[in-house]
């Protein structure tokens, strides 16, 4: 063979005895390095099976299951499951049944379509407490602590919680972390200021305030009126006639002032809508002239947070219907839960204003 031959033919390497050469061991994991994966694993898993199916996210309010009558919930944990186990927390549970209650459907859940309801889910303790004791992260110092310590801690304990300069009242708009709140006071201006430098921040303050005492004013002006009427209510949902029928809500006749009334309400923002918010309204069935003031609060025993708004409308024989209103909450998600409800229970307290004063 040529020496070019050679140098141009292919070389292959005999690997027959090297493949029968076992593979060197692999060093050994410690075994407190195999137990922090491990707890990591675990925490993470749970993370996992005990999130919510709607937003993926573990429950922060009640934790509830198929079985027993659901009374409410305002729980720091908590959520809901179906018939098949999956989990819901209790502020996606409520806007579910919102949005089938608006839609005209039945409520199912997200993931294997089966019914879910009010009636038939509880509270889970055994989710709720698991669910309390997996740590997570301070939103303001990134410290890791279990879920049933968290809210102490960002109230009282943190040193980076946000918060506000003690001569808030007199003016002083500084907002901050807590560990610097001491050295911000120290060298706070306000204190020394005159008080014609603090007048044009205490006049906003007086204002803000003024309108919040004028309005429980005027509500203990409207006791003393002759002819009051305190009806408790509750609102029940029925269908619109229209083209697309919208769910309303209507009372039953009650009797106040020597007439006969009803209210109705509305919702305003459709299924989807994340704020909602339920509009009513003071029909009078007659056709009577009466000038009236009415207001809308929570009825007995219930937990909704209302702000309360005075009104007026005058009554005819041409007009029988008010305006309609907006009934305010302190907390818009509320709406939600009043939707998911079979009724609404409510409050009206009507006044009728003297002839004198028309």
């Amino acid at each position: 063979m040529s020496e070019e031959e050679a140098e141009g033919s292919i070389q292959v390497e005999d690997t027959s005895e090297k493949e029968n050469i076992e593979p060197p061991l692999k060093k050994a994991k410690l075994r407190e390095d195999r137990k922090s994966d491990r707890l990591v694993k675990l925490e993470a898993r749970l993370n996992d099976i005990l999130s919510c199916t709607v937003c993926l996210d573990l429950p922060t309010k009640s934790v509830f299951q198929v079985g027993i009558k659901l009374i409410k919930f305002k729980d720091e944990i908590s959520s809901c499951l179906c018939r098949n186990g999956h989990l819901m927390c209790a502020s996606c549970f409520t806007h579910l049944l919102a949005d089938s209650r608006l839609k005209n459907e039945q409520s199912s859940c997200p993931n294997c379509r089966t019914e879910i309801n009010r009636n038939i889910c509880s509270r889970n303790l055994a989710v709720e407490k698991a669910i309390s004791e997996l740590p997570a992260e301070c939103p303001y110092c990134n410290h890791e602590l279990p879920r049933s310590h968290l809210k102490n801690h960002e109230e009282k304990e943190c040193l980076n919680r946000p918060v506000c300069c003690k001569f808030k009242r007199i003016g002083c708009l500084w907002e901050g972390p807590f560990h610097k709140l001491r050295d911000h006071e120290d060298k706070c201006d306000h204190p020394n200021m005159t008080g014609l430098q603090l007048m044009e921040s205490l006049e906003v303050i007086d204002r803000n305030h003024k309108d919040e005492q004028d309005l429980f004013q005027n509500i203990l002006n409207l006791l003393s009126f002759e002819k009051i009427a305190i009806n408790d209510l509750q609102l029940k949902p029925y269908r619109s006639d229209d083209f697309i029928p919208q769910l309303c809500y209507e009372s039953s006749r009650f009797n106040a002032l020597g007439q006969q009334w009803v209210v109705k309400a509305t919702v305003v923002g459709n299924e989807k809508s994340v704020q909602r918010v339920l509009t009513y309204q003071l029909v009078q069935k007659g056709k009577v002239n009466l000038n009236v003031k009415f207001l809308m609060l929570r009825s007995p025993f219930s937990d909704l947070l209302i702000k309360p708004e005075v009104h007026q409308q005058e009554f005819t024989s041409d007009l029988q219907e008010s305006s309609h209103h907006d009934l305010v909450l302190l907390d818009p998600m509320e709406c939600n839960r009043m939707l998911d409800a079979n009724t609404i229970k409510l409050r009206m307290i009507i006044f009728q204003i003297p002839s004198s004063e028309n």
